[in-house]
């Protein structure tokens, strides 16, 4: 029954975003304890309790683009517009382009960047993180960032990360720039 219960959530939830669940669903199907063990990441990335919704969407794309080429990215996009988030920042994150980025969503973008790309700037972001939010942010960014990094590793993993493709916001395509030049 809760083998059941979790696919048709997962082809209601494919289904909504437009997102291919088969790597989950295979997991499912040939190991429902580690499904069951993973199934918790997905609530857990949905934490949010201090920061902005638009700090955590930057973070989160952020992660995304750094193991992704598009899906993943694209369905981060999807929720991103879905929890309310303006398009201009959304499409600023993608581009990496901090002048366009509201001073929230710069630093959540800003922290992200300096942790995936092991920055040595990541202290001074963490710090700012701080000074904002305390530390309640550094652990709402730090979940955020890294549920947005989990499930393209999983699906990379597991062989179905198999599809590139072109990131849009609203039906516009966006030129992705995955690390500074």
């Amino acid at each position: 029954m809760r083998k059941f219960i979790a696919r048709r959530m997962l082809r209601g939830f494919s289904k909504r975003y437009g997102y291919d669940t088969s790597y989950t669903e295979m997991v499912l199907k040939e190991s429902p304890a580690a499904f069951f063990k993973f199934a918790p990441v997905m609530k857990a990335s949905a934490h949010r309790e201090v920061i902005p919704v638009e700090t955590k969407f930057a973070a989160n794309i952020t992660g995304a683009m750094a193991e992704d080429c598009g899906p993943c990215t694209q369905l981060c996009v999807d929720m991103a517009l879905e929890a309310g988030m303006a398009k201009d920042q959304i499409e600023a994150v993608l581009r990496r382009n901090v002048a366009a980025m509201k001073p929230d969503v710069a630093l959540g973008f800003q922290f992200a960047d300096a942790i995936v790309n092991r920055s040595m700037d990541d202290d001074k972001y963490r710090d700012a993180v701080r000074a904002r939010w305390g530390e309640k942010g550094v652990i709402d960014l730090a979940m955020t960032l890294q549920m947005g990094r989990m499930f393209p590793m999983m699906k990379l993993a597991l062989g179905y990360a198999k599809e590139c493709r072109r990131v849009s916001v609203a039906g516009h395509q966006i030129d992705v720039i995955k690390q500074a030049a």
